[in-house]
């Protein structure tokens, strides 16, 4: 590409490097192989996870940091809650001001009535009388249920007709698209009816859509690791110190415990609920699940207690997440 064709800003249309050095729009970049999390890394520290836990979908976890992250969850679901409680409350004394505003064009519509200044006739004249013969003496019947009804009713038809006037006012503004409520696409449902139509709960960050998540749900995860030193001659004197052994498996791969193949993002990886051990997917397949048990403790498994542990990627097409994209905000005109 020539320099000239770098510099032209005669086209309609964004070059490839022009639409580069945009800053709106979606981003797209392919990612390599270093720019995957490993199979036995935490989701939200990134880093190798210490005393993995995993959720019910396999997300991998640091005990550490999935324990403060739900505690933090659970402190903003508190602030959420005392906040819809309050927007409730706010909405009561709403309808409440509403009803007194009704109530008060129900009593000046009908002082204007009563003075002939009321541009409709009232409409509070009793109608008991109108189907008796001409020349009987009516009787007055006080019903306080006819008048609360009435009330009630003078008083719902004045609410609505105030409802109208303001939604009228709204249409005839023009519209501010700086301000949410002017747009002229605003729809708005109002605030929950009640704080059970909204369900705060916590969710896991690994999953992407989120999905609901409980410390009671977590599950350990226990990998294997090769020892140089098992076998039947070892002896007492050469077991790892409980430093050396935490170093050694810091420095060494995890590894399937029937196959002794070491465990990576290429290979998919099954946990067991009951037990935490984990196995690689030919292992599970041709005798764990045959089985029922695991191929470490014999502990009698069922088929929801084995849980696949989710990978992000090997960089390649058919290996999982191989594009991420980025949304940046576009302007209408």
């Amino acid at each position: 590409m020539t320099k000239h064709s770098k510099n032209n800003t005669a086209s309609s249309i964004f070059s490839y490097a022009e639409y580069k050095k945009l800053d709106y729009g979606t981003k797209r970049q392919r990612l390599g192989n270093e720019s995957m999390r490993r199979f036995d890394a935490c989701a939200l520290c990134l880093n190798r996870a210490r005393e993995p836990v995993a959720c019910g979908e396999g997300h991998l976890f640091c005990k550490e940091c999935v324990y403060t992250d739900l505690l933090t969850q659970k402190k903003d679901i508190q602030t959420q809650k005392k906040k819809l409680e309050a927007l409730t409350q706010e909405v009561e004394e709403e309808k409440v001001r509403a009803k007194e505003a009704a109530r008060e064009r129900v009593l000046r519509d009908f002082e204007k009535g009563q003075l002939g200044l009321s541009a409709f006739p009232s409409a509070t004249g009793t109608k008991s009388g109108a189907d008796e013969p001409r020349g009987t003496k009516r009787k007055f019947a006080f019903d306080s249920s006819t008048v609360e009804n009435l009330a009630r009713e003078a008083e719902e038809a004045a609410l609505r007709e105030i409802e109208r006037e303001q939604a009228d006012a709204l249409k005839n503004k023009l519209p501010d698209f700086w301000l949410p409520s002017l747009t002229p696409t605003y729809t708005s449902t109002g605030p929950p009816t009640s704080l059970k139509d909204v369900k705060l709960q916590t969710t896991c960050r690994g999953g992407n859509p989120s999905h609901p998540i409980a410390l009671k749900h977590l599950i350990p995860v226990k990998f294997s690791y090769h020892d140089p030193n098992s076998g039947p001659s070892r002896s007492m004197a050469s077991t790892p110190a409980e430093s050396e052994e935490k170093t050694r498996k810091e420095d060494s791969e995890p590894m399937c415990p029937s196959c002794k193949k070491h465990l990576s993002n290429n290979i998919l990886m099954f946990v067991m609920k009951p037990c935490a051990h984990v196995t690689c997917k030919t292992c599970t397949d041709s005798l764990v699940r045959p089985a029922k048990q695991c191929i470490v403790c014999d502990k009698v498994l069922k088929e929801k207690d084995i849980v696949e542990l989710k990978r992000e990627g090997t960089g390649f097409a058919g290996g999982g997440l191989a594009e991420t994209s980025k949304t940046g905000t576009a302007f209408q005109g």
